[in-house]
C-alpha cells in the first residue's frame, strides 16, 4: 500500500499539538505558510499559544535529530518523537513545488482563479503540488471553508478526527428495563440485585418498571461491587430547596451528592437544569454539610455573537459579565432577602458567599498549574472546550475534590469544535465505566413551557 501524504492546516496544529504524530506509517507535510501562522500565535497565553509552542518545539526536536541542514525539507522520521508514528515529516513551500505552474494548472483544469498570496491558498498549493507530483495526498483541516476549496480543486479532504466520538450514540448514563414484583421488593428493602448479564457500566442507572403490569417502579444504580441498588430518594427529594422534576434530574442529583463519584458530566439542552442542579448540590455539600471547603465555578470565555471588546476593571469585574448566567442561577437558589429570612437554609447572600471565600469564580485561563484540593468545581459550558483543555482542567483536581462538567454539545461557539469533537462529549465516552465517574443526559426542559417549546421546535 502506497504511503499517503497528510498535509496539515494550521488549525489542526493549533487544535492538537500531537496531531503530527497521529498518522502512523504515513508521511506528514506541514506547509511553510502554516509555520508562519504558528509564529503569530506562539506568544499567546491561551491554549492556542501553548499548542503553537509545543508544535514548534517538536519540529525543532526533529530538526536536531539530523545533523544535515535542510533535512526537514527532505523528510525526517517521526519515530524520534513518537513510538507509534513511523512515517516522515516534511516542511515544504508552495514556491518549491511550482507555484506559478500550479496557478496555471488550476485555472486550466478547474476553471478557478486561485491567485492571491494568502496563507490558506499557499497551504492548499502545497497539497495540490504534491498530488501533481504523484503523491497520494489527503488534506486535513478543521476549517470547513478551506475543506470546500480543497475539494473544489480535486483534493481529498478530511477533518482531524482524533478525539472524535459518535455524538448520535453518546452514552446517556441510564437504561430502561423491567423487574418482577419480587425483584422490585428486594430493591426497596435495600438488598439490591446482582447485575448479572446486563451490559451496564459502573454508576450507570436502570429505570425499572414492573413486568406484572403494576405501576411500581424504581431507579437503581450499579455500585462498584456490581450490585444494583435503589437510589436514596429521601436525600434527592429536595436539595437546597430544589426538587427534581423528572427521573433524569433525580439521577443527576444522586451523582452530584455522592462523595465517591469524583467526576460528573451533565449533558442536556437549554432549560434541562444542568447548572442549577450542580450549584444546588454544591451549596448543599459546601454550606450545609461542610464536605468541601468552597465552590469553584468557571466557564470558557467565548461570546455568543459579536464580542463586546475590552472590559474595564479588575479580574472580578471582568468575570462578572461572563458569569452572569451563574449569578442568575445562584440568585434563584438564594432567593430575595425576604425569602432568605423565611428559609433557614437560605440565609446566605451572593455577595456574602463571594466575600467569605466560600464561592470563587475563576477564568479557565488561570486554571493551568493550579492544584485544587477539597473543592466542588463546576465547569459550565464545557462543550466549548477541546479534549486537551478538559484533560488539563480535570488533572488539576487535588485530594477530596469533586469536578462537574455541564454543557450542551449542540450549542457550540468554538469555531473548530462540533458535537462529536468537543471535550465534553469526548470525556463522557472515554470515562464511562470508571468507578469515579458518573454521567446523565438530561432531555426534558423544565425552565418554562416557552423554553421547552423553543428547545424542541427551533
Amino acid at each position: 500500500m502506497a504511503v499517503k501524504a497528510f498535509v496539515l492546516d494550521t488549525n489542526v496544529l493549533l487544535h492538537n499539538a500531537q496531531s503530527i504524530e497521529s498518522f502512523q506509517d504515513n508521511d506528514v507535510v506541514i506547509p511553510m505558510a502554516a509555520i508562519e501562522e504558528l509564529d503569530k500565535f506562539k506568544k499567546n497565553s491561551d491554549e492556542l499559544g501553548r499548542n503553537a509552542r509545543q508544535v514548534i518545539r517538536r519540529l525543532d526536536k526533529l530538526r536536531q535529530s539530523s545533523n544535515k541542514p535542510g533535512q526537514l525539507r527532505q523528510g525526517v522520521s517521526l519515530s524520534t518523537i513518537s513510538p507509534t508514528a513511523t512515517g516522515k515529516l516534511f516542511v515544504l513551500s508552495a514556491a518549491e513545488l511550482g507555484n506559478g505552474e500550479m496557478d496555471s494548472k488550476i485555472r486550466d483544469v478547474f476553471r478557478l482563479d486561485f491567485g492571491g498570496d494568502t496563507p490558506d491558498n499557499r497551504i492548499l498549493k502545497v497539497a495540490f503540488g504534491l498530488r501533481e507530483k504523484g503523491r497520494q495526498v489527503v488534506f486535513i483541516s478543521k476549517d470547513i471553508n478551506l475543506r470546500l476549496k480543497a475539494d473544489a480543486i480535486g483534493l481529498k479532504v478530511m477533518d482531524f478526527e482524533r478525539g472524535k466520538v459518535d455524538e448520535r450514540a453518546l452514552y446517556t448514563g441510564f437504561q430502561e428495563g423491567t423487574l418482577t414484583a419480587a425483584e422490585l421488593d428486594a430493591l426497596y428493602k435495600g438488598h439490591g440485585i446482582p447485575n448479572g448479564s446486563r451490559s451496564l457500566y459502573a454508576n450507570e442507572y436502570m429505570v425499572y418498571t414492573s413486568s406484572g403490569g403494576s405501576k411500581q417502579s424504581a431507579l437503581a444504580r450499579l455500585d462498584s461491587d456490581n450490585i444494583l441498588r435503589v437510589i436514596d430518594t429521601a436525600r434527592t427529594n429536595r436539595v437546597w430547596n430544589v426538587a427534581p422534576r423528572n427521573k433524569e434530574q433525580r439521577m443527576a442529583l444522586d451523582l452530584l451528592l455522592n462523595p465517591d463519584i469524583r467526576l460528573v458530566t451533565l449533558v442536556g439542552g437549554a432549560g434541562t437544569g444542568k447548572t442549577l442542579l450542580a450549584l444546588a448540590a454544591a451549596m448543599q455539600l459546601v454550606l450545609n454539610e461542610n464536605s468541601y471547603d468552597r465552590i469553584l465555578v468557571s466557564r470558557p470565555i467565548i461570546p455568543l455573537g459579536n464580542d463586546i471588546g475590552f472590559l474595564p476593571g479588575d479580574k472580578s469585574a471582568k468575570l462578572a459579565s461572563w458569569m452572569q448566567p451563574i449569578f442568575d442561577n445562584l440568585e434563584f437558589l438564594l432567593g430575595s432577602e425576604s425569602e432568605r429570612k423565611a428559609k433557614s437554609s437560605s440565609h446566605y447572600s451572593l455577595e456574602g458567599l463571594l466575600n467569605s471565600g466560600k464561592l470563587e469564580l475563576e477564568a479557565l485561563t488561570y486554571i493551568r498549574g493550579r492544584s485544587i484540593p477539597r473543592q466542588f468545581v463546576i465547569v459550565d459550558e464545557a462543550q466549548n472546550l477541546t479534549p486537551h483543555e478538559v484533560k488539563t482542567i480535570i488533572s488539576r483536581s487535588g485530594e477530596d475534590t469533586k469536578m462537574v462538567l455541564t454543557g450542551d454539545p449542540h450549542q457550540i461557539d468554538n469555531p473548530y469544535l462540533d458535537a462529536s469533537s468537543n471535550g465534553l462529549s469526548y470525556t463522557v465516552e472515554r470515562m464511562k465505566g470508571q468507578s469515579l465517574f458518573g454521567h446523565i443526559t438530561l432531555s426534558r426542559s423544565e425552565r418554562s413551557e416557552l423554553s421547552a417549546l423553543a428547545a424542541s421546535l427551533l
